[in-house]
């Protein structure tokens, strides 16, 4: 058996009203849109699923529910100030290399 992929799937009332976080601010590309669900991926890359069970989000922030790998943090969170997303937890370089940006997303 191979897994192929694996999706995170969240609830959210109005699966259209998601499309410009993920679009605009990520450059995610719809995937699949069935109306009561959509799907966005990145057409540029693919790598294999993953999986991460956790107790804290690093640095004592919580967990999120989503971790979204960018090749460029800072751009990211600069479109994230004008889309006047929430930030919970500004850039920072943390000890173990990365630098997390921690936002809320648009729809639960």
């Amino acid at each position: 058996m191979t897994v192929k992929r694996i999706v995170c799937n969240f609830g959210t009332e109005d699966p259209k009203s998601v499309k410009s976080f993920y679009q605009d601010l990520l450059d995610l590309d719809v995937v699949m849109d069935h109306g009561w669900i959509v799907t966005f991926a990145s057409s540029a890359i693919s790598h294999m699923p993953q999986v991460s069970f956790a107790s804290q989000g690093g640095s004592g922030t919580p967990v999120p529910d989503l971790s979204v790998d960018v090749d460029d943090v800072d751009k990211v969170y600069a479109r994230a100030l004008e889309m006047g997303c929430e930030i919970a937890y500004p850039l920072t370089d943390e000890p173990w290399g990365g630098a997390p940006l921690l936002c809320t997303r648009s729809a639960r």
